[in-house]
C-alpha cells in the first residue's frame, strides 16, 4: 500500500497576538501532531507544539530548521491549512479496525461476490462518512447495514446498496 497523506488537522484562527493558532485535530490522539513534521497540500513542513487545549504554537521547518510563527497577521494567513501526516506514522491498527483512508481502491463486491466497482473515495461532510464507488459515482453511506463486511487484507468490501441507490440506477438504465 502506498504511503498515503493523511489529513490529520485544519488550523483555525488565530489565538492571541504572538502567533497562537486554534487547531482542529482529527484523531483521537492530539499528540501525534505534535510528534511529527506535518505537510501540507503545498508540500511544506511544518512542526506543532500545543500550547494548551486546541492552541499551539506553529513553526515551519526547512532544511531541518525551525522557524516558529510569532506574529498573529502570519498566523491568520494560515487559517483554514490542512495538515497531513504520511499514513506510516499512524498507529498500526488492532484486529478489525482500520483507518477510513485504508478503504480507497479496495473493490466493491455485492452479495454474491460479483464485483459492483471500486472504492473511489471516503467522503464525510459530517452526517457520517459515505464510500463512493466508481465507475458510476455510487454514494453508499459506511454503516453496517450497506458495508456490511470490510476485508482490508483480502482487498475488498462487501456493499449492500440502499433501495434508493437500487431504483436511481435501475432508472437511469431504463433511460429514465
Amino acid at each position: 500500500m502506498e504511503d498515503r497523506l493523511i489529513l490529520m488537522g485544519v488550523i483555525g484562527k488565530p489565538h492571541g497576538v504572538r502567533g497562537q493558532l486554534r487547531v482542529h485535530c482529527y484523531g483521537e490522539d492530539p499528540e501525534v501532531l505534535a510528534r511529527h513534521v506535518l505537510v501540507d497540500s503545498k508540500g511544506r513542513h511544518f512542526a506543532l507544539d500545543w500550547a494548551h487545549d486546541n492552541v499551539a504554537w506553529l513553526s515551519a521547518v526547512s532544511a531541518g530548521a525551525k522557524r516558529r510563527i510569532t506574529d498573529r497577521d502570519e498566523a491568520a494567513r494560515l487559517t483554514n491549512l490542512e495538515l497531513f501526516l504520511p499514513r506510516s506514522v499512524l498507529p498500526e491498527v488492532e484486529e478489525e479496525e482500520f483507518y477510513l483512508t485504508d478503504l480507497i481502491g479496495l473493490a466493491a463486491h455485492d452479495e454474491t461476490g460479483a464485483q459492483i466497482g471500486r472504492v473511489a473515495n471516503v467522503l464525510d461532510y459530517g452526517a457520517g462518512a459515505s464510500l463512493e464507488l466508481a465507475p458510476g459515482g455510487w454514494l453508499i453511506p459506511f454503516t453496517r447495514a450497506c458495508v456490511p463486511d470490510v476485508r482490508i487484507a483480502d482487498g475488498y468490501v462487501v456493499v449492500v446498496p440502499p433501495a434508493e441507490v437500487e431504483a436511481k440506477e435501475e432508472a437511469k438504465e431504463a433511460g429514465e
